[in-house]
């Protein structure tokens, strides 16, 4: 009989296994201790009221246990992995962002070095200034604020520097984290599929270390760095010429789209859920709730203004005036400039294109927007008019014709839709005022 049992206890278990203590061969588990126990064990004063069973229900136990774990084990692989990824090729766009908002900062601050060298110059031509020793204060005045531009330019891109780098470390010490967690995770998934294929011994051999190891990975929590969004570093301060630049835009009716109602003076426009009957005209927008300005830009610079806070989706910018464009069939992807704004909940997420891009997020409500215009140099600017910063900027654009003013609204989906958008008026002084595109000191 004894001999019987033997046998069979060594097919079940190949490698017997012996208590260190009594050296006696173990048969049972300790689920409170969770360690294996031979026979002394059992009856000791130290498991006398603890619950214990026999290996064989003991393994089946964990052994299922150990297997739902490691499948849980596996998705937070993939997902730690997954995350991995997403942090290397944030740090790749970061770089990518720095760089762009650097050439958008520097672009920003020579359009204003050239727009006050033509304000001063305005101002001399309007006095009447010819005499050489106010000529000379006029150029020292033009050095002293060339000067005090630099500085400004040069302190907005330490800042972007500077936060550059904190955003980058912030990335790597994520990345470094992340990795470490994935070893660990690998670690863990191969000892527990070993386990799962074990013997019912192997099994339960140091079960309580594995599954306190396991638990402890699976509370460990996966997340991005938190990094600060570079369009805080905003370029602060309007140039005084651009009100001098400011044009008396207004709609064209027969490029609107028929959800647009325009204003009697075609300065406003607002959007309604049922089409308007309007006569068919070839350069009418079809598919969006857009349309163009009267006025068409070939040279010079130009500027208008936008009131938005009375919309929560909104697109303005200019468009090349081709005569092939019906409607909204495709066209080359450069016939169009764009800043979009989209208000959700209090913050307003900017966006342009192209290529089409997220720019800005910023807590706080839009009033009015300025686009400033150089045909010359192929500049746009976008304005928060209200905080007088700048919001985004292109530069270096060649353009084909003419331009025209676009302004954009988000056509309503079975809800009603009140959205509307309205040109400003520019100061009396500043219509019909005309100044050249290029600037002398001569």
């Amino acid at each position: 009989m004894s001999r019987r049992l033997s046998s069979q206890l060594q097919q079940k278990f190949p490698e017997d296994v012996y208590c260190e203590k009594h050296l006696e061969l173990v048969q049972l588990f300790c689920v409170d201790d969770q360690i294996l126990l031979c026979g002394q064990c059992f009856h000791s004063q130290e498991h006398e009221n603890h619950l214990v069973c026999g290996v064989q229900e003991a393994a089946g136990i964990y052994r299922k246990l150990f297997q739902e774990i490691l499948n849980t084990l596996k998705e937070k692989l993939e997902v730690a992995k997954s995350i991995l990824a997403d942090e290397q090729e944030r740090m790749v766009v970061i770089q990518g962002e720095e760089q762009d908002f650097k050439e958008m900062i520097e672009s920003e601050y020579r359009i204003r070095f050239q727009l006050m060298v033509e304000e001063m110059n305005f101002r001399s031509l309007q006095d009447c200034v010819f005499n050489p020793k106010l000529r000379e204060d006029h150029l020292n005045q033009v050095l002293a604020f060339a000067t005090e531009l630099k500085g400004q330019s040069q302190e907005t891109l330490q800042r972007l520097n500077d936060l550059g780098k904190e955003n980058m470390n912030k990335l790597k010490e994520s990345e470094g984290r992340l990795s470490g967690h994935i070893c660990s995770l690998q670690k863990m998934t191969v000892e527990l599929e070993k386990k799962c294929g074990k013997y019912t011994l192997m099994v339960l051999q140091n079960a309580g270390s594995s599954l306190k190891r396991s638990e402890s990975l699976l509370l460990q929590c996966l997340e991005q760095a938190q990094i600060t969004d570079l369009s805080l570093c905003q370029v602060t301060g309007m140039s005084r010429m651009l009100k001098v630049l400011q044009r008396a835009v207004t709609l064209d009716p027969k490029t609107a789209n028929p959800c647009l109602v325009l204003s009697e003076d075609l300065r406003s426009m607002h959007l309604r859920n049922v089409q308007q009957d309007v006569p068919r005209s070839p350069g009418r927008f079809v598919f969006s709730a857009t349309v163009l300005g009267v006025e068409s830009f070939t040279s010079g610079r130009h500027y208008w203004e936008v009131d938005v806070e009375k919309a929560t989706k909104w697109q303005l910018g200019v468009s090349e005036d081709s005569a092939s464009r019906h409607g909204d069939l495709p066209t080359a992807s450069g016939n169009k400039v764009l800043l979009m704004g989209s208000l959700m909940g209090t913050n307003y997420t900017f966006w342009a294109f192209p290529p089409l891009k997220r720019v800005s997020l910023r807590g706080e409500q839009m009033h009015k927007v300025g686009v400033f215009l150089d045909c010359e140099s192929g500049h746009i600017s976008f304005y928060d008019v209200a905080n007088r910063s700048l919001i985004y900027n292109f530069s270096s654009l060649t353009f084909q014709g003419a331009l025209r003013p676009i302004f954009s609204l988000c056509i309503p989906s079975g809800v009603t839709n009140s959205d509307s958008l309205s040109i400003c008026l520019p100061p009396v002084s500043s219509c019909d005022v005309t100044v050249s595109p290029q600037s002398s000191l001569a």
